[in-house]
């Protein structure tokens, strides 16, 4: 049974991923907390530390996977103002990169010393294939967490610190769903050749794969769950 820390637990994705990995210690974490989650918003600077040491604490002061789940998606357009532009922008590196990348620095820490744990990085497709012209920050700030796990996952293999992950592409949450709405629907599921979005839970499923049963071999994967819309 391993202790594990699984941020913007609260709905979607995140909350299929907690109920894929039931038999275990978990810790969930939203802005608002709740019923076994841990507030915390990551738009600020200090609350991925304090995220990590609430968990600590909670989970006995151990902790065997850390999952980072949580982001936003908001549209920055280039017409917008210069100041606008740019605080979208920090704001989207903030929470979707910067604080995942706090959690995973503690994380790793924590594992080499205590024989080795996993961490598995939700990112997306538009890491690898680019998102709307409205989209520039998210898809880099996905870029940049797909970088960040294959750095993890080779630097610290040989002390049993493993790094995974998983790449999503429309996904039936609330934020794909309005963002299908915005581009058209069914229009844009001409573009995935599976003829529908994933579920949560199959994408849940993946990172639950990663987080327990992978083999350590595998560090360093990334596996699309995007119905065949994007093949790398």
């Amino acid at each position: 049974m391993a202790n594990i820390l699984v941020t913007g637990s609260s709905r979607g994705i995140g909350h299929s991923i907690v109920a894929a990995l039931k038999g275990h210690n978990v810790i969930g974490h939203s802005s608002a907390g709740g019923e076994g989650r841990i507030a915390a918003d990551l738009s600020r600077p200090e609350a991925a530390r304090a995220l990590w040491w609430e968990a600590m604490g909670a989970l006995g002061g151990r902790v065997d996977v850390l999952v980072n789940n949580a982001g936003i998606f908001e549209a920055a357009p280039i017409e917008q103002g210069d100041e606008t532009w740019v605080a979208e922008w920090e704001r989207t590196m903030r929470i979707n990169l910067t604080a995942a990348a706090e959690l995973c620095r503690l994380a790793v820490l924590h594992f080499r010393q205590n024989g080795g744990g996993r961490i598995v990085n939700v990112a997306s497709r538009a890491a690898y294939r680019g998102d709307s012209p409205q989209h520039w920050h998210y898809a880099a700030s996905k870029a940049g967490m797909i970088g960040m796990t294959k750095s993890i996952a080779r630097g610290y293999a040989a002390e049993n610190v493993l790094a995974f992950a998983v790449c999503p592409g429309f996904t039936m949450t609330g934020m794909a769903e309005d963002y299908l709405d915005s581009r058209g629907g069914s229009k844009l599921l001409a573009d995935i050749p599976l003829g529908r979005v994933a579920s949560t839970e199959e994408v849940a499923e993946t990172v639950r794969w990663f987080a327990v049963d992978a083999p350590p071999s595998a560090t360093g994967a990334v596996i699309d769950v995007n119905g065949a819309s994007y093949v790398r």
